[in-house]
């Protein structure tokens, strides 16, 4: 049976050529808290360091609600609140990492020649029922402008 290996002592050992550099020291660093050595020594400091960035992740967090419906980078607020939260709790850090992931891989499929030709025809037939529907309500009830402006 082939073990991969070359050697009769050795274990073969899978590589994982698929990730970057940023994705390998990212999973190298570990989970948890990136909270300075000093701060990490005395357990009130540090639980109050944490209380600290939980709030400030909070407000940007909510902060980043607040704008989804109103003008503003929602999303990237929110994603900004996370990261915030992810430099002390592991809970974070996972969710980022699988929000990463996940964005990736809808990346690559966007990316797909059959998915662009699919959106490209889509978005074609989307902007042609819209055309014919704006023109035969032209046609029905014709354009009326909202000011009159032979009273001027």
């Amino acid at each position: 049976m082939n073990t991969g290996s070359n050697e009769p002592g050795e274990v073969a050992m899978a590589s994982d050529e698929t990730g970057t550099d940023e994705v390998r020291s990212e999973q190298e660093r570990g989970l948890g808290s990136r909270a300075p050595e000093f701060i990490k020594a005395r357990r009130m400091l540090h639980v109050s360091w944490q209380v600290g960035v939980f709030v400030i992740g909070l407000a940007v967090v909510v902060a980043g609600i607040i704008m989804l419906p109103l003008p503003g980078p929602g999303w990237v607020v929110i994603f900004g609140g996370m990261a915030i939260w992810a430099t002390e709790f592991v809970w974070a850090q996972l969710v980022l990492r699988w929000t990463k992931r996940k964005v990736t891989e809808a990346a690559q499929r966007a990316l797909d020649p059959k998915v662009r030709r699919r959106n490209i025809i889509l978005t074609a037939i989307g902007l042609v029922i819209v055309a014919v529907l704006v023109g035969i309500y032209v046609w029905k009830f014709g354009i009326v402008m909202p000011w009159k402006i032979k009273d001027q």
